[in-house]
């Protein structure tokens, strides 16, 4: 049974980010951001934290009301604001791996649709509260309120199974890259 899914405090945005960052620890993109292990977890919560300030971020809290699952969504069914602190932000955050965090947005950039949507940008559920059905019930509680398409990018096969049960459509091109080879999984869902 999972718990009311409510809107990520303001003060809870580092724990948010944390959140996400170890539950993305394993994942080969991640790895590939950050390949030295013993920087992984602080420069990904960090990065996290600068990327999700500008998002609506769902939360599904423990009994102690600590966030145990978020979905971060991001508003694009108008043009994005400019964030001009985010590039010296980046830099300071990412240290010697900036150069990887920059060929991901620039990735990510050239291949985000142009049509109006929302996009997923992270689903993250605590490792030890996976297989709870957190996951399933944000993407339930968002998809039941957009009017628009929905968009993301997947990151592995037991992700686009997920995706694809609940309508998620793949795009062309499907597979984007790293410059080491690591893929993302574009896809689309309609309202």
């Amino acid at each position: 049974m999972t718990s009311p899914i409510r809107h990520a405090r303001p003060n809870e945005i580092p724990s948010v980010a944390a959140l996400i960052a170890h539950a993305f620890n394993n994942l080969a993109q991640t790895h590939s951001l950050v390949p030295h292990a013993d920087h992984r977890l602080p420069v990904m919560t960090a990065y996290f934290e600068l990327a999700i300030t500008a998002a609506t971020v769902h939360v599904i809290p423990d009994p102690d009301d600590h966030p145990i699952a978020t979905s971060v969504w991001f508003d694009r069914t108008h043009p994005e604001p400019p964030n001009p602190t985010y590039a010296n932000h980046l830099a300071t955050i990412t240290g010697p791996y900036l150069p990887n965090f920059q060929a991901l947005d620039n990735l990510l950039a050239a291949h985000h649709p142009p049509e109006p949507h929302w996009h997923l940008a992270f689903l993250a559920v605590h490792p030890h509260h996976r297989h709870s059905g957190h996951g399933v019930a944000l993407l339930t509680h968002t998809h039941a309120t957009l009017t628009t398409p929905a968009y993301l990018e997947a990151t592995n096969e037991a992700n686009l199974r997920l995706y694809r049960r609940h309508g998620y459509k793949t795009l062309h091109p499907f597979a984007i890259h790293l410059p080491d080879g690591t893929p993302f999984y574009r896809m689309w869902r309609r309202p």
